[in-house]
């Protein structure tokens, strides 16, 4: 008798089949959380913009919004400081001091404040002689700082790569992940490591990155920009035979912040947005001011159906399957399974800009979803139930201009019974992961 296989037997499934991850138990699934960095940069003129410098007003009012009007119920759990936050020098026992003026109570007294609220503190430095903006690196007080930032209770650490020497990196990472670990303080450990390496013309060596790393980047920072989302999207489709197999419970790539909600992106562009950082099982981080977002780019960043396949346990990311003449198709294999059967989430993409909806229609079957049981078939920004679907059902879609439209379809464990479906083409076992994971650059 057939049997659908439990979450856990999944994650068992999958996980021995992936590369070893770094054990310390966290980022089981991608972080979500808010970030400051690409809404509030390095604003640090607190006399004359007081709302919004980098200050303990600033993170203990986002800290509130964040409970109050429903992201951490969302999933979205991590406040994090991103630069700016310190002093020019250390103190006289080499330690880090948070600025006096804009956090007169000090990063401790912060990091109580967020853990009040239910949520959990992030923090920003940088394996160099300088953060990007000036202020103290870690270099030569790696020890120090790992204790530091333990003593203050810090949930997440993010260390950038300025002022470094990429080819220490390979060391310097590792070796400060290790104090990290070392003070028996869960953190997570977002590295950049692997960007300035590639900026350097280095080839990264991903199996100690995954290995010492929960999070890591691999291209350009953000910018409030459509040019700057389409270019992250393209890097992470050209490179994703190099990119794809890293991810997992554990470690992840990520393509940056989320910029929903502030100026650079339409309504449309942030629903794509949202769809693919969600298809590429991306850290979920904000960057917005939460005290201003209009209600429909808040119903983006809310949306659970979409963050239920970001926060799919099986960790797989997904994949570009199509691209051709501005329309692009993107899959990840997500949960339920049924026999050897991935259930997927689906992104039909609209690179185009002439200024109409484009349909695209394909069946099941040529997505590679061809179960003979069938899929429930759910468009998840529009609440659509297609029903239950058979692989040799077509399906059509109209994609707005630089929009999305993101389908759920969950095998299903029974259909059978009423779908008759029979391949005489498919000779050997069915593997869902090498069906679906075809480039295709024609026409279906």
């Amino acid at each position: 008798m057939l049997q659908v296989w439990t979450a856990i037997g999944l994650l068992v499934f999958y996980l021995a089949n992936s590369v070893t991850s770094l054990e310390n138990g966290l980022a089981r699934t991608p972080p979500m959380g808010w970030l400051a960095w690409e809404r509030f940069r390095c604003n640090t003129d607190c006399k004359n913009d007081p709302e919004n410098c980098i200050s303990e007003n600033l993170f203990r009012t986002m800290a509130d919004i964040v409970v109050s009007e429903g992201y951490a119920a969302a999933g979205y759990e991590y406040v994090n400081v991103d630069d700016c936050w310190l002093e020019k020098e250390r103190n006289q026992y080499g330690q880090l001091v948070a600025d006096k003026t804009r956090f007169p109570r000090g990063m401790r007294s912060l990091s109580d404040y967020i853990h009040s609220k239910g949520l959990k503190f992030g923090i920003y430095e940088d394996y160099g002689n300088y953060t990007c903006a000036g202020y103290p690196g870690v270099l030569g007080y790696l020890q120090t700082d790992a204790d530091t930032f333990a003593s203050w209770d810090v949930d997440y650490v993010k260390l950038d790569g300025c002022y470094a020497h990429p080819s220490e990196m390979d060391q310097g990472y590792p070796e400060f992940g290790f104090h990290l670990n070392r003070t028996g303080r869960p953190m997570i450990y977002s590295c950049s490591w692997p960007v300035y390496q590639i900026y350097a013309g280095m080839q990264p060596n991903f199996t100690s990155i995954i290995q010492h790393c929960n999070v890591w980047r691999n291209f350009d920072d953000i910018q409030d920009s459509w040019a700057s989302v389409e270019s992250i999207i393209d890097y992470y489709g050209n490179n994703q035979d190099v990119i794809v197999p890293n991810a997992g419970p554990g470690h992840w790539n990520d393509p940056d912040m989320l910029i929903i909600g502030n100026f650079g992106l339409s309504y449309e562009q942030s629903k794509t947005q949202m769809a693919i950082w969600a298809i590429l099982a991306a850290p979920l981080l904000m960057s917005v001011d939460l005290r201003t977002i209009r209600p429909e780019y808040k119903a983006i960043l809310q949306n659970r159906k979409i963050i239920a396949v970001d926060q799919d346990p099986l960790g797989i990311q997904g994949r570009r399957i199509y691209k051709h003449k501005g329309i692009e198709i993107w899959s990840r294999p997500i949960t339920p399974l049924y026999q050897n059967y991935f259930s997927y989430a689906i992104a039909f993409v609209n690179r185009r800009t002439d200024g109409t909806p484009s349909d695209v229609a394909v069946t099941l079957k040529e997505l590679g979803l061809t179960s003979p049981t069938g899929y429930r078939v759910d468009d998840l920004y529009e609440d659509v139930d297609y029903g239950v679907l058979s692989p040799q059902t077509k399906i059509k879609v109209k994609v707005n201009p630089s929009g999305v439209v993101i389908l759920r379809a969950d095998v299903q464990s029974d259909y059978n019974r009423r779908v008759p479906y029979y391949s005489t083409t498919q000779k050997s076992p069915y593997n869902p992961l090498n069906q679906v994971f075809r480039v295709r650059n024609n026409g279906f």
